[in-house]
């Protein structure tokens, strides 16, 4: 039976004979010879002095140069997305159709690429993406996970060039990293598809990703046309009452004094409280100030951290019920309903993954 892995024989060096004797050179591809990551861990932690120059010199090389190569040889830019508007969601195996559709398999399919372009779908994507890394990163295949880590290049790259949205990634990434810290150390107790290096080479990748958010900084732009500043006071409060995130909200009164008085307004926290959680959970969790009145500001945060907030998207994947098709609802899809309208049903992000649950 052939052997179909690298040869056991060697780590992958190559040798040239020279005057002196055999000496080792580095036959790797030019996207090997980049720079080593500066996160990479340092080995001399662990080492005396007497042995701390001969693994400098050799074995840390090759670790590092090991990795990447593991890396490169799962390129993240690969693609492999069919770009389809719309897939058919089918849960068991029918004389019609054999198999299932799997959370990897629609990931695939569906057109997220293109989607994170669309203003009124970058929010829904986000936030799928934060779903699966919290609890079903490990059921993606490795296609899957290719083009999930893809997108997600896509993504940071998208906020890095017109500065918008940068908290939601912000909040991905942490999930995201954690995550992979977590099945990293268990490696051998969970399911880790492909190559220990290659997650480690990712995680590296997301932390990097970090410090790029972490160090963003918006140009201010010089316009002489009409500002913020201009605008009468019930214009600038019909805009904050528009918002339906607080910390918008606190964002967006740190940027004139008359907008902070403005987003200080209890009557504004309040309806935010009433838009996003029910009264009882407001008796759960009653904040009340010195005078007696309700501190709905701290209540929004206080319960923010213990009830999800309502979300709203402008965009999002819907389900046809009577052909059992996933689809953006924009595009549409072939529906033979008599009346196809009351067979659409909006497809949330949790609910995107628990259709593929079985």
């Amino acid at each position: 039976m052939p052997f179909l892995g690298q040869d056991w024989r060697s780590p992958g060096w190559s040798w040239i004979k020279t005057e002196d004797g055999w000496k080792r050179c580095e036959s790797w591809s030019r996207d090997l010879e980049r720079e080593t990551n500066p996160r990479t861990i340092s080995h001399s932690i662990i080492l005396n002095s007497d042995d701390e120059e001969i693994f400098s010199n050799e074995e840390q090389e090759y670790t590092s140069k090991k990795r990447k190569k593991d890396h490169f040889r799962n390129d993240t830019d690969t693609q492999c997305f069919y770009r389809e508007k719309w897939i058919y969601v089918h849960k068991e195996s029918t004389r019609e159709r054999h198999g299932y559709c799997t959370l990897g398999e629609a990931f695939n399919r569906l057109d997220f690429s293109s989607a994170i372009q669309d203003i009124r779908r970058f929010t829904y994507v986000v936030k799928l993406l934060q779903l699966i890394a919290k609890s079903q990163l490990t059921s993606l295949s490795g296609v899957a996970q290719k083009n999930y880590f893809n997108v997600l290049d896509k993504i940071v790259r998208k906020v890095l060039d017109d500065h918008q949205n940068p908290r939601l990634i912000k909040d991905l990434l942490q999930d995201l990293s954690s995550t992979l810290c977590i099945l990293i150390r268990g490696v051998g107790k969970s399911v880790l598809v492909g190559n220990i290096n290659i997650w480690i080479c990712r995680l590296e990748t997301i932390l990097h990703w970090q410090q790029q958010l972490q160090n963003l900084q918006v140009t201010k732009q010089v316009n002489d046309g009409l500002t913020l500043s201009d605008l009468p006071l019930h214009m600038l409060n019909n805009i904050l009452y528009r918002l339906s995130d607080g910390w918008d909200i606190v964002t967006l009164g740190q940027v004139t004094p008359t907008l902070s008085m403005l987003s200080e307004d209890r009557r504004l926290w309040k309806k935010l409280c009433q838009y996003h959680f029910a009264e009882k959970q407001f008796c759960r969790h009653l904040i009340l100030s010195e005078k007696g009145h309700v501190e709905w500001k701290l209540m929004y945060f206080a319960l923010q951290k213990h009830y999800p907030p309502r979300e709203q998207y402008g965009d999002t994947l819907h389900f046809c019920r009577h052909c059992s098709i996933l689809f953006w609802k924009d595009s549409g899809h072939p529906c033979t309903a008599t009346d196809p309208d009351s067979c659409f049903m909006p497809v949330s992000p949790q609910h995107f993954i628990d259709l593929f649950k079985f």
